[in-house]
């Protein structure tokens, strides 16, 4: 064979070798995806929002190999009433009452517990809590003696108002935080996490048991005794998971409440966002929280609540530090897929780029977008347990849906400013 006879055949060789592994790298997704195994959503959601749902897991799921982002998809979920039926914090400030855990704060001074204490819910809280403990030491709101102490705690605690109706709370703003959902956290000074989270699992346990509607005994009065997880949610943040996206928690309720309960579905702690103390020595609670943004550690005015929800995600979730974590992101740093229930949520689902699941519990600002549903992206499905009846009124989302940071109300707009007209209720549990 002469030199250049075996020059050719090389290069045929060579040619066929390239257009193999062309073959290859063509047909290599198929193959993958053929082998991939996509999670299919069990029964029980509304209309089309299974479909709708399985669609987004199709989309961005693993098992796409032309998937839109080839990094992880992020999906985010509310907790209380979004994945469980009731409130996880409420569950445990209960049990705090029921069982003695709250301490009277040093020199009996509530202020020192939240920053918007009015001076009527201080004196209240002294007046029925003040001569039953040393400074610092748990008080018997578990006791006969204690009941008053408990009924003024829940007092203030559930309706923001002391048991003679005046404020409890007075000048936050009402798009970075909630005086009664932070004072939980706060009210649990002088605690560890470790600790906390022995109590919440205590809770827990007791909710878990009581029958569907159960009432428990607080002080002299009764509160809800029960809490479930929701069948469809747990299915859903497990079949995300298995489709290989980043599924996060962001509540509104203490950090090591949430991470408890969180187990049950299969999240880490590390993939938790509540509401965060600051910590003392020995890793004690302080009656302080973590900040975000540009609110500094103590500075107490913003938690995981509406524009405060999306400065927790932005930080923990994509990195941004500074103020900038108060910011709407880039699409390529927000989560493609968000679930809440309230208000609350709001800022953290408009973020959301691809599917924002809406709970329906009748919130003003939030049926109003999901409804007006201007990109297509909002389903909404009635609560899994107990759910409730059609408003029979239309939301007010040209007058009075929105909550500016001062608390007043106006009309509900959309990005570009335009008034979203009223909405009528329209996706519910008939009876």
């Amino acid at each position: 064979m002469t030199p250049r006879s075996t020059a050719r055949r090389l290069q045929a060789v060579g040619a066929a070798a390239a257009i193999a592994a062309g073959t290859l790298v063509a047909t290599a997704p198929a193959a993958q995806a053929a082998r991939c195994t996509t999670p299919q959503l069990a029964a029980g959601w509304y209309g089309d929002n299974q479909a709708r749902l399985q669609q987004l897991i199709d989309e961005y799921g693993k098992c796409n190999p032309y998937r839109p982002d080839r990094n992880k998809p992020v999906a985010v979920f509310d907790w209380d009433n979004t994945v469980v039926k009731n409130d996880v914090g409420d569950a445990t400030m209960y049990w705090l009452l029921r069982n003695g855990k709250i301490r009277l704060p040093a020199a009996g001074d509530w202020t020192a517990t939240s920053r918007y204490l009015t001076p009527a819910a201080a004196r209240a809280l002294a007046d029925a809590c003040g001569a039953l403990a040393r400074p610092g030491a748990p008080l018997p709101t578990g006791t006969p003696e204690g009941a008053g102490c408990a009924d003024e705690l829940a007092a203030v605690y559930g309706t923001a108002a002391t048991r003679s109706g005046a404020a409890a709370f007075a000048g936050w703003d009402h798009r970075t935080i909630e005086p009664a959902y932070a004072w939980l956290p706060q009210l649990m000074q002088g605690w560890t996490a470790r600790e906390v989270r022995g109590f919440a699992a205590a809770a827990q346990a007791d909710n878990l048991a009581a029958p569907v509607g159960a009432k428990q005994q607080v002080g002299t009065g009764s509160a809800t005794g029960w809490v479930r997880y929701y069948d469809q949610q747990k299915d859903l943040m497990a079949g995300l998971q298995k489709a290989g996206f980043d599924v996060w928690i962001s509540s509104a309720s203490p950090q090591p409440v949430v991470e408890v309960w969180a187990k049950g579905v299969g999240v880490d702690a590390g993939h938790v966002i509540g509401i965060r103390n600051t910590t003392a020595s020995g890793g004690k609670f302080t009656a302080h929280l973590q900040g975000c943004g540009s609110v500094e550690d103590g500075a107490d005015t913003m938690i995981t609540y509406i524009d405060g929800k999306r400065c927790w995600i932005n930080k923990e979730i994509f990195g941004v530090r500074g103020a900038a974590a108060e910011k709407v992101q880039p699409a390529a740093r927000r989560q493609v897929f968000a679930a809440g229930d309230s208000d609350t949520d709001i800022s953290f689902l408009r973020d959301a780029t691809a599917l924002r699941l809406v709970v329906n519990r009748n919130k003003n600002e939030l049926m109003c977008r999901a409804y007006d549903n201007s990109d297509g992206k909002w389903i909404v499905n009635p609560m899994f347990i107990e759910p409730k009846r059609q408003k029979s009124a239309p939301y007010p989302c040209s007058t009075a849906g929105y909550v500016d940071h001062d608390g007043t109300a106006g009309p509900v707009r959309r990005g570009d400013t335009s008034v979203i007209p009223d909405q009528t209720d329209s996706v519910y549990q008939a009876y």
